[in-house]
């Protein structure tokens, strides 16, 4: 078995319009469901939603200290909005999990494998 990361990717440029709370109730038990069925197929390790860019904070070295700045990282009009880490077969199964994701919160989903570490 191999980790895969889903990272859920929002733009600035493509805003959305608001959801009426029905619209979320419905929204949040489908995304609910899906969580269900990977965490039911053992392939659900870990998954996040995070708060707006602008709630970052950058922690990077600077002349052997280090330094905390407001974020972003990077300025730019798309951001990771959310992710789950999986736990699948192959790239086939990480892909079949990010399409049920994607039409359920119509957002992009990037599948991308974690570097494999050979054991010590």
């Amino acid at each position: 078995m191999s980790q895969y990361l889903l990272s859920v990717h929002s733009s600035d440029d493509e805003p959305r319009p608001p959801m009426t709370d029905e619209e979320m109730r419905r929204g949040f038990a489908l995304v609910d469901a899906i969580e269900r069925d990977m965490r039911a197929a053992n392939a659900l390790v870990f998954s996040g939603r995070l708060l707006e860019p602008a709630r970052a904070r950058v922690v990077r070295p600077s002349r052997g200290r280090v330094k905390s700045t407001d974020g972003p990282y990077a300025e730019t009009k798309e951001h990771l909005g959310g992710f789950y880490i999986l736990e699948a077969k192959d790239l086939d199964a990480a892909l079949e999990w990010a399409s049920k994701v994607t039409l359920a919160i119509n957002t992009p989903i990037e599948v991308r494998p974690f570097m494999d570490v050979p054991p010590r």
